[in-house]
Parts: structure tokens; C-alpha cells; sequence
């Protein structure tokens, strides 16, 4: 299989399995906002939580792979053996880089709490969050050795074991919740806590880190199904091929330092707010659905593949690609965001309020589910045009690109928030992304037509953007025709109804006006098969 039926199918690939770890953690945050709400264990376990978290998008998924992927995927032509050499380099130099960097983060915790959450100073919070923190950070040496295995499938068109991961740490979270209440006096014997919201938020600490080892295990055991063989055979070396994967991953690692200290101005900002760290991140929930399953699957396969298309010449190759993967993220990233900004309070309300999470909470995350459901598509068309400068082994051009994201996000979020409140945290990350997009995009004028979108997907999207708005117009009448149902019993089956609605409104409408092709989606779906 070659071209774009090949490149669908990944995509499909990636995005079932990543919409099957998203609806987990949709599990796992409805479980938190019910134990934990937006209180003081919730918060500090979430901000514990993004320390890993952060590092690991900059290790991982960021710098590292993003220098890693295009230089194995061109290794692979010189033969397995050289490339999984290569690789084996790579994951000795990780271990040790990130074991030495691992154990002063644990010594620098209070530091690094105070980082990223400083109105947390003086607060029960604070301690809190050191506790969960040290617990949770060795998570990043597990992750970034997983997000490796994985560029490795990824670069031989394995996709499946590297996309069904992160269930896996989702279920260990669900699972460490269940254990924690069904067996109150065993958690708080066993995890050193009285109070039933300690008791689960130190469980969720401890599962952080056991999620990271399932996570690494599973694609490991792939890696090696499919004779990859990993495992270093001599202590850390600087060889040529690692000299070049550090002055590649050098400026993504600086711009993927920049994205996060985007994410860390927000954070800052709403942590002067009581619970909105915790609004911001179920909200960054839902949003994260349709950017997860769209835009990791477009990331994961669209590298490596321009990559291999551009080693070969191929630019009519590269073209089809990258319109491909622009056509099929705005083809569901569009009504997504027309949805968040059409009926975010029911959305809100039915999947997190309940126990601890209550009315304030939903409207509170409501608002920043709206003001992210418009930068939306920002987020995923970064997804579609970074490949084409990684791919070339460009990363100083998004570099400076995330530097001016920089400076946007922190005058909205910090100029702001003595206006709006926390809901500046949410506008900054929208406009920044924005920004970063359109730098992209127009920073690709000199790559000819690899980087150009062809006519199909150029007269599909104005169809795609009609269809949505229809979609959201139907929406808002069913949602207030469902009035009664909501805050019942029902309101379940009224959600389940709404989301109906929403998806017949707008694949039907756009089968009439041309936006959807049930052909090409039916050969798309035959080829998964």
C-alpha cells in the first residue's frame, strides 16, 4: 500500500486508538472532579502531575523526537540494523541524561512547584503538590524512553502499540481511584494519608509513575516482536550520528521550551485564582479529545512519511500528503469547534458535575471550553505544517515562530487577567496558537509545491465550514428543546441525544453540499479493515 489510501489508514490507526485513551481519560477526570472537585488535592495533584508532563512533551514528543524520527526514518534505508544502532545510541544517552536530571528534579521540587504555580506559596496546596510531585517525576524518564520505542514503530509504519499506550496509563489512574475508596482503610494504612481526598490523591501520584512503566513495557515488547532490538550494548557515546540529532533537537528543544513556558504563564495566572487550574485543565480535557485524536494522528504518521518522501524526490508525493492530512484534520476539528463554542455548558455539566464539582465549577469550565474551542483549529493545522520543517531537519524557523507565540501569550494572559480573570490564561494559550499557525504556514512560501494544498482540499474547506455552522445551528435548537432534561436524570440521554443531533447534522448536510465524500471515507474505513 502506497500514497494516501497508506496515509489514511494510519491516521485511522492513531486516531481509534488515541479516541480510546481520550474517552479514558474523560473516565479518569470525571472520576477526579467527583472525588477531588477543584479543591486544594485536586489542584496540587494536577500541577504535580504537569511537571512530568511538561519535561516530557520537551524530552519526548518534543526536541528529541521531533530531531529523532526524520534522521531514523532515513537510516531505515540503509538497513534495519543501522538504524536500530543508531536508536540504541539514542536510548543510552536518554537513560542516562534523564536518570542524573530526574534525580535533581526530585532534590528541586519545592523550586519547581513554585515554577510553575506560585500562588500555591504559603497555601496547603504547596506541600501538597511537592509531595505528589516527587512521587510523580520519574515519570519523565519512562515516558521519553516509551515516546522513543515509539518514533521507532512509528518510523516502520507500526502504529498500533505506540498508539494504544497512553490507555494504558489512564487505566492504571482509574484503577489506583477504585482501589483507594473500595478499601478506604487499607489506602490510608498502605499511603500514609487519613483524609479520603489525600488518600486519593497520593494514589494517583503513585500511578503516575506505574502507568510510565505499562506504557514503556507495551511498546518495548512491540518493539521487540517486530525485531527491533533496543537495548544498549555499551555505555554512552557522542558519535556522529548523536552529534547531529543534538544540533537538529538543540533549537526544538528551545522552542519546545518556549511552548511550555506558554503553558506555564497560564498556569501562573490561574493559580491566583482559587480552582482554576483545575477549571483550565478539564476543560483542556474535551478540547484535547478532537485535538488528540486528530492532531497526534496526523503528527505520528505525517513525519516520518514527508520525511521519506523528501529523501526520494518526491514532492508530488509530498504534496498529496500533506493536503491529505490538511483535509482530514479540518474535516473534524471544525464541527468540533463549532460544538465547543455552540453548547459548552451541557458538556460541561453532564460529564463532570457531580460531587465535588459543582454548578460554579461547570460554568467556570464552560467559559474556558469556549475560549479554547476557538483556537481550536489553530492547535491541529500546527500539527499538519510543523512535519514540513522537521522533515527537512528545519527547526530554527519554529523556533522564532514560538517565540513570537510567546510574547502574544503573555501579554493577553498576564495583560488580562486583572480584566477577565482567569479566562485570560485560556485566551492567551487561543491567540498564541493562532499565531504560531499563521507563522507556519506562511514560512513554508519558499518549499515549492510540497508545501502547497491542492485544489480538492482548497474547495472542500469553505463546504467543511458551511457544514458546521449548520451543525452548530442545530445544535443550539435541540439543546434548548432539551431544556427540561437538563440538571435531571436524564441528562445523560439528553447528551447522548444533542451529540446525535450534532453528528447527523453535519455529515448530512455536508454530504448534500460536498464536504463529506462517504465514498472516500467508506475506502478509507475498507483499507483499516
Amino acid at each position: 500500500m502506497s500514497g494516501a489510501p497508506r496515509l489514511i489508514k494510519g491516521f485511522l490507526t492513531v486516531g481509534v486508538w488515541t479516541l480510546v485513551s481520550r474517552v479514558l481519560g474523560f473516565a479518569r477526570d470525571i472520576a477526579i472532579a467527583a472525588y477531588l472537585g477543584a479543591g486544594p488535592v485536586a489542584e496540587a495533584f494536577l500541577v504535580a502531575f504537569s511537571l512530568p508532563n511538561m519535561f516530557r512533551r520537551f524530552f519526548a514528543e518534543g526536541a528529541f523526537n521531533m530531531a529523532f524520527v526524520p534522521l531514523y526514518a532515513k537510516k531505515l534505508g540503509e538497513g534495519r540494523e543501522a538504524a536500530d544502532a543508531f536508536a540504541r545510541d539514542a536510548v543510552a544517552m536518554m537513560v542516562a541524561g534523564l536518570t542524573l536530571f530526574t534525580v535533581i528534579g526530585v532534590l528541586a521540587m519545592p523550586a519547581l512547584v513554585l515554577a510553575m504555580a506560585s500562588g500555591f506559596a504559603e497555601d496547603a496546596r504547596f506541600d501538597l503538590a511537592v509531595a505528589y510531585g516527587r512521587i510523580a517525576f520519574p515519570y519523565i524518564l519512562l515516558i521519553s524512553l516509551a515516546a522513543l520505542v515509539s518514533g521507532v514503530l512509528n518510523s516502520a509504519e507500526r502504529y498500533l502499540a505506540a498508539a494504544a499506550a497512553p490507555a494504558l496509563l489512564n487505566i492504571v489512574f482509574i484503577s489506583a481511584m477504585a482501589l483507594a475508596a473500595a478499601m478506604p482503610g487499607t489506602a490510608q494504612a498502605l499511603l500514609g494519608a487519613t483524609e479520603t481526598p489525600r488518600v486519593v490523591g497520593r494514589a494517583l501520584a503513585l500511578a503516575v509513575p506505574l502507568g510510565g512503566i505499562a506504557q514503556l513495557g507495551l511498546v518495548w515488547w512491540a518493539a521487540a516482536r517486530a525485531g527491533h532490538r533496543l537495548l544498549p550494548r555499551h555505555r554512552p557515546r557522542l558519535t556522529p550520528e548523536l552529534k547531529r540529532l543534538l544540533v537538529i533537537a538543540a533549537p526544538a528543544a528551545l522552542a519546545g521550551g518556549v511552548v511550555q513556558v506558554n503553558l506555564l504563564v497560564g498556569r501562573q495566572v490561574a493559580s491566583y485564582f482559587d480552582g482554576a487550574v483545575a477549571w483550565l485543565n478539564y476543560a483542556d480535557r474535551l478540547y484535547q479529545l478532537p485535538l488528540g485524536v486528530v492532531g497526534i494522528a496526523i503528527g505520528v504518521v505525517l513525519l516520518p512519511d514527508l520525511s521519506r518522501r523528501l529523501k526520494a524526490g518526491d514532492d508530488a508525493g509530498g504534496r498529496d500528503a500533506l493536503s491529505r492530512a490538511a483535509e482530514f484534520a479540518l474535516l473534524l476539528t471544525v464541527p468540533c469547534a463549532v460544538a465547543f463554542l455552540a453548547v459548552p455548558g451541557p458538556l460541561v455539566s453532564v460529564l463532570f458535575q457531580r460531587g465535588a464539582f459543582d454548578a460554579g465549577d461547570a460554568q467556570a469550565t464552560a467559559l474556558a471550553l469556549t475560549i479554547y474551542g476557538l483556537g481550536l483549529p489553530a492547535f491541529v493545522l500546527q500539527k499538519v505544517w510543523q512535519p514540513l520543517y522537521f522533515a527537512r531537519e528545519d527547526t530554527r524557523t519554529p523556533l522564532r515562530f514560538a517565540l513570537v507565540s510567546l510574547v502574544v501569550n503573555a501579554a493577553v494572559a498576564i495583560g488580562l487577567a486583572p480584566v477577565i480573570g482567569f479566562a485570560a490564561a485560556a485566551l492567551g494559550t487561543t491567540l498564541a496558537a493562532w499565531a504560531m499557525a499563521a507563522l507556519l504556514v506562511r514560512g513554508t512560501g519558499g518549499m515549492g509545491d510540497t508545501a502547497r494544498l491542492d485544489a480538492r482540499v482548497m474547495g472542500r474547506i469553505p463546504r467543511i465550514v458551511a457544514a458546521s455552522l449548520a451543525m452548530g445551528a442545530v445544535l443550539w435548537a435541540v439543546e434548548r428543546a432539551l431544556a427540561p432534561l437538563w440538571g435531571g436524570p436524564a441528562e445523560g440521554l439528553a447528551l447522548a441525544l444533542l451529540v446525535g443531533a450534532g453528528i447527523a447534522a453535519y455529515f448530512g448536510i455536508g454530504a448534500l453540499i460536498g464536504a463529506v465524500v462517504w465514498r472516500e471515507i467508506r475506502g478509507a474505513l475498507r483499507r483499516q479493515r
